[in-house]
């Protein structure tokens, strides 16, 4: 930041920066993102669609705890580029490093509660696979989860599975389904298999760029 620019004016006038974005319906989609895939933005621009969301976050997460255990994941950094090149300049999808920038282990309670105080009185759209939603009960400050956000159970056309507990706020969206596991996907890259429709291309560049997976 240039030396005239006082801390919190960055625009150099002496004024506050504006302020972010005033979203009202945000949808947060957390993941590790170890690669974002076209699945994953299917999911995304359609919950938007369905439910007239101003944005969909694609909240990269730091810790995830209940995955970090099984295997090691790619680097934050690393994972958040992707994310970025993922979502690229599709409307209403961001990558965020909320969770990134939080540290730590990555709690959905700690980042519905950071939305929260960014975007008061914004409305919380909690979006989840139908597994993802069945497994709520084992969730860390489940409690909190459920009084921040409506929860959003992404299903393929037709199915009826994945209900939440009762006693939540949700709400299903249908979506193609499509059968990405990232764990095939890093198989992929190291074993030189085809990732075309896959992988966005600029995902598959930033890939290359950063040597992920080839090990």
């Amino acid at each position: 930041m240039p030396a005239s620019v006082a801390p919190g004016d960055e625009t150099g006038t002496g004024a506050p920066a504006p302020p972010g974005p005033a979203w009202r319906r945000i949808g947060l989609f957390g993941g590790t993102f170890d690669p974002p895939h076209v699945g994953h933005l299917v999911t995304a621009v359609n919950v938007r669609h369905a439910l007239g969301l101003d944005v969909v976050l694609l909240a990269v997460a730091n810790d995830p705890w209940q995955k970090s255990h099984e295997r090691q994941l790619s680097p934050a950094a690393d994972r958040l580029a992707l994310t970025q090149a993922a979502v690229g300049a599709v409307p209403g999808l961001e990558a965020s490093d909320l969770e990134l920038r939080r540290g730590g282990t990555s709690y959905t309670a700690d980042t519905l509660a950071e939305l929260g105080d960014a975007h008061p009185g914004a409305e919380l759209f909690l979006v989840l696979g139908s597994d993802a939603a069945a497994g709520l009960p084992t969730w860390a400050r489940v409690d909190e989860v459920r009084r921040r956000a409506r929860v959003v159970v992404v299903t393929r056309p037709g199915a009826e599975d994945g209900r939440p507990p009762p006693g939540w706020d949700w709400t299903r969206v249908e979506s193609p389904r499509l059968e990405v596991s990232s764990t095939d996907l890093r198989s992929r890259v190291t074993d030189g298999r085809p990732l075309d429709y896959l992988l966005t291309p600029a995902v598959l560049a930033a890939i290359d760029a950063r040597g992920l997976y080839a090990g």
